[in-house]
């Protein structure tokens, strides 16, 4: 895009006429995977939003237990469009958005705001959302933990390393937004001509990473923002490191694979965008690799899973060498 047609869509993207927030157009986009009591808890919390969105996509990833059926006691009762996808396999959370948007936008879906299923919708999250929805297409709401407390999500990425940054500041001015350049899958807000010029989320990472790239490829096209809205709250306890000012959440060995394997995706991107600096970027995998160390000591009290950090290096190597890679493609055909 030129510098001049930027400052137009810039300008556009921030002018508060430019269209009013239409509940109706918005979706809630779900994810779900044998987590049907957590599903209850969300779909009942969408029960009672004051407005509703005017659909609910929800994407099974090949659940084994009662969700299918949980879904059907909601159709009636819901007040929204329930759409649901039960897809073959487990695509992991990456693949599981990735369809998902698919479906929304075909849909029409002006606005889509996605999450899993471990949250709780606050009952006017939508109409906070929306009062930001004419000045910005980019949005991340605040959440509060499992206990009620302030989650700090970290909303800015160090570009050249492609970590987050761990300490930005977590106040807000009186303008009651902060400007962001990534994202995070529970809860972010998305209007369809960003998703138009980005594409779908790439489901080739599976877990990680794949909101924070998502976020970033949208900062590049729009002022992406967090603002200061309680709209979400965690359902699911989560085993934590307390550090004072911030914690640090227990993970998986599936987690710990990923982390790392997805290095070389990013990577690709970075490359396929001319922002790519080797040693910036090893950094980056240095320090990420030693995260996982200190949540494995501290957290999570063992050296065992070393391997999968290992093992992902690895992988995420080939993934880096690949010369058939492509970025995921645009969607052209908006309707």
């Amino acid at each position: 895009m030129s510098s001049s047609a930027d400052a137009v869509a810039d300008h556009a993207t921030n002018d508060p006429q430019r269209e009013a927030f239409d509940p109706a157009t918005a979706t809630i986009v779900v994810v779900t995977y044998n987590r049907s009591a957590l599903l209850t808890r969300l779909l009942e919390s969408i029960e009672r939003m004051d407005p509703k969105p005017g659909r609910v996509v929800i994407v099974d990833n090949a659940s084994v237990d009662d969700t299918g059926q949980v879904v059907d006691s909601f159709r009636e009762r819901l007040g929204s469009e329930i759409v649901y996808r039960r897809l073959e396999t487990n695509t992991g959370g990456s693949g599981g958005f990735s369809e998902g948007m698919r479906v929304a936008y075909e849909l029409g879906s002006t606005w889509m705001w996605i999450m899993d299923d471990d949250v709780e919708v606050i009952p006017d999250g939508l109409a906070k959302m929306g009062k930001w929805a004419p000045r910005f297409r980019s949005i991340q709401g605040r959440r509060y933990d499992y206990d009620g407390s302030e989650f700090y999500w970290q909303y800015r990425v160090a570009e050249p390393l492609g970590i987050p940054i761990p300490f930005a500041p977590s106040g807000f001015d009186a303008s009651g937004y902060k400007e962001m350049n990534s994202g995070c899958f529970e809860g972010m807000f998305i209007h369809r001509d960003i998703v138009a010029q980005i594409g779908l989320p790439d489901p080739r990472f599976f877990i990680y990473w794949d909101d924070q790239v998502y976020g970033w490829l949208a900062s590049r096209q729009t002022t992406s923002v967090i603002v200061n809205e309680f709209v979400l709250r965690r359902t699911r306890e989560i085993r934590q490191w307390d550090m004072g000012v911030r914690h640090m959440n227990a993970s998986s060995n599936a987690y710990r694979y990923y982390i790392m394997r997805n290095r070389g995706h990013m990577k690709q991107y970075y490359r396929s965008l001319g922002v790519y600096r080797p040693v910036l970027f090893g950094l980056g995998t240095a320090l990420t690799f030693v995260k996982e160390l200190i949540r494995l000591a501290f957290v999570e009290r063992t050296v065992r899973g070393t391997s999968n950090l290992f093992r992902g290096l690895r992988d995420g190597r080939t993934i880096a060498k690949d010369a058939t890679w492509r970025p995921m493609p645009p969607l052209t055909a908006d309707r």
